[in-house]
């Protein structure tokens, strides 16, 4: 039996074959739609999550499975005190597999210590978020064509912003990538990125400040959100805030085939004005997320 906490626990083969799998869903629905049939996923989601809930039950239900669970803590008996542990060892006798969002980093793995079926980690803390991740090498694959030999920029928060580290360390393996790391001061990467994977791994990449400096040279755009809570004052924040704010003038000197993406909710960080872009690709990013979530479904539960 096996689960997903950390994208590093997939080899790039494993990638690769997943993104496969996802392409052929794509092309051949009704071929999957039944792959699940008799099979139930339990969505145990002890943080809010729209996207990710939704497209992990959406995708179970495409193959043709069930879904149970619950979508806050306050809905559990983990609102009566009862350990994660207890909660994923009950769980994990109605149903085959598991996703599960926590707030504390570590949990989804305490929970495969102690569950009967495969746990995909649907994000801990600001630690990982590996089908996020899946999600954004797909979209990448699906708009560039490769996961090699592109210049991709990182902007926004970038210190506290797990989905940001997730992608750097999937990225990390694949050849002839350029990272640009745009983001104030106070939110740079963490060093430990910096050190562990980007240094390590002899990856080429830079620090910046704003936005308008590197547009021309990016193929992909990454966007995250810049958070009011994470600055010491306001006046910082408000001194930046508006650099990171993606407008159609901004556009202006970007690459024809630049990809925006953006692991969403977004706030105010992407202007509407470019929702109509044909570069904005963080919509199509959404639903490449339920069909990546198809993929690995089939691949834990074994299902061919």
């Amino acid at each position: 039996m096996r689960s997903l906490i950390d994208i590093l626990e997939l080899t790039t083969d494993e990638i690769n074959e997943l993104l496969d799998v996802a392409n052929d869903i794509i092309d051949n629905p009704s071929k999957y739609s039944e792959k699940c049939h008799g099979k139930k996923l339990a969505t145990l989601f002890f943080e809010p999550s729209t996207r990710t809930r939704l497209s992990f039950e959406a995708a179970m239900y495409e193959l043709g499975g069930n879904v149970l669970g619950f979508s806050e803590a306050q809905s559990s008996s983990s609102a009566k005190g009862e350990s994660v542990s207890d909660t994923i060892r009950t769980v994990s006798c109605y149903a085959d597999i598991i996703a599960m969002r926590h707030p504390k980093e570590g949990a989804p793995y305490v929970a495969t210590m102690k569950s009967r079926v495969p746990i995909i980690n649907a994000g801990d803390g600001g630690h990982n978020h590996p089908t996020q991740t899946l999600t954004d090498l797909l979209t990448i694959k699906r708009e560039k064509g490769r996961l090699n030999g592109f210049t991709i920029g990182f902007c926004g928060d970038l210190k506290f912003g797990r989905t940001v580290h997730s992608l750097i360390s999937a990225l990390s393996r694949y050849e002839n990538i350029k990272m640009v790391l745009i983001s104030p001061d106070e939110l740079k990467v963490p060093e430990y990125v910096k050190e562990e994977i980007l240094d390590k791994k002899g990856i080429e990449y830079r620090e910046v400040t704003t936005l308008d400096e590197v547009m021309g040279e990016l193929d992909i755009l990454y966007m995250t959100r810049v958070q009011k809570e994470r600055f010491f004052n306001e006046a910082d924040y408000l001194r930046l805030k508006d650099t990171y704010i993606l407008t159609p003038e901004k556009l202006n000197s970007a690459k024809s085939d630049l990809a925006i993406l953006h692991p969403l909710p977004r706030v105010n960080e992407i202007s509407v004005a470019v929702d109509d872009d044909p570069r904005a690709k963080y919509f199509d990013q959404v639903l490449n997320g339920k069909y990546v979530r198809m993929a690995l479904i089939m691949k834990l539960l074994e299902v061919r």
